[in-house]
């Protein structure tokens, strides 16, 4: 994994010197992540969609080298400081749209360097779907779990080298995201983890080959699951295994906890979606950012 470009002035990525239609595709990527909503979740519920102030941020889109890739990103501090502790905030499975966006503004708001790399870069732009089992037949099921785990470990040197203090990062993540929190949880280059209804079991596979459950024992940071009880896709006897697997592992995984929101179904935090629920939205933040500061990233 190699790092350059790697700016502290969050400038606009600049077209890479490649060409053809591959470029193409990933300059348009990088020209607007972080801008408007994924096409699939259109029309977006206006009324509950929280927009955060850039005011007395540095926020937009940069880029980092992983493997010879530029990884296009969004990433959000407050201007001028240093020593920042760091935010890695996993993407849903519609990619670094706004709402992944004023997710990191929210928490550069709070002091954090936070940054959401585009994940699926290399396999296409997920915000142009209209259909959502289309976008996981195209996208979604191609991008192996590795590549995942490369780029975050350059989101988090892009961090360092640009006033983020990696010893102290944090990685929250939703959805698709939730479940990439539970695996870096057990790579060891976080202190804590925010995993909001992520995917808790799973068939083995050549790209993911373990799933949340599967590393439960090892995990080298305590993660917080962000659960809702009436979530269809995650069933919350899954929740209990994960539970009985983490009580038999390390100091974090005992340390690790869940919250179940019984009037909560899947995605109760993407407030710009009818699946948003205010009060399991607002307590889950409250408990995110204290479960960051009693781990240490803060």
């Amino acid at each position: 994994m190699s790092l350059d470009d790697s700016r502290s002035d969050f400038d606009s990525l600049r077209p890479g010197a490649s060409t053809g239609q591959g470029a193409t595709r990933r300059t348009a990527l990088k020209a607007a992540i972080g801008v408007g909503y994924a096409a699939a979740v259109m029309p977006v519920v206006a009324q509950t969609a929280v927009t955060t102030s850039s005011e007395g941020l540095k926020a937009g889109p940069v880029k980092y080298t992983v493997n010879g890739f530029d990884v296009p990103a969004y990433a959000a501090a407050p201007a001028g400081k240093t020593g920042l502790p760091v935010i890695l905030v996993v993407q849903e499975i519609f990619g670094v749209h706004e709402y992944i966006a004023d997710t990191c503004r929210r928490f550069a708001q709070l002091g954090y360097l936070a940054i959401a790399p585009e994940l699926y870069a290399r396999q296409g732009d997920p915000r142009g779907y209209t259909d959502i089992p289309k976008l996981q037949a195209d996208i979604v099921t191609k991008v192996p779990d590795a590549q995942v785990m490369a780029d975050l470990d350059g989101a988090l040197a892009y961090a360092r080298a640009n006033g983020g203090d990696t010893a102290r990062a944090g990685i929250t993540g939703f959805c698709w995201g939730g479940r990439v929190v539970w695996l870096y949880a057990a790579a060891g280059k976080v202190k804590a983890g925010v995993a909001w209804y992520g995917r808790l079991v799973g068939q083995a596979s050549e790209l993911a080959p373990k799933h949340a459950v599967d590393v439960a024992a090892s995990l080298q940071a305590p993660v917080l699951g962000l659960y809702g009880g009436k979530d269809q896709g995650i069933p919350l006897d899954t929740v209990d295994k994960m539970k009985a697997a983490l009580a038999n592992g390390t100091a974090a995984a005992k340390a690790s906890s869940f919250v179940v929101y019984p009037e909560a179904g899947h995605a109760f935090h993407a407030d710009y979606r009818p699946s948003y629920v205010k009060s399991a939205a607002d307590d889950g933040w409250q408990r995110a950012t204290a479960w960051f500061k009693a781990n240490g990233v803060a």
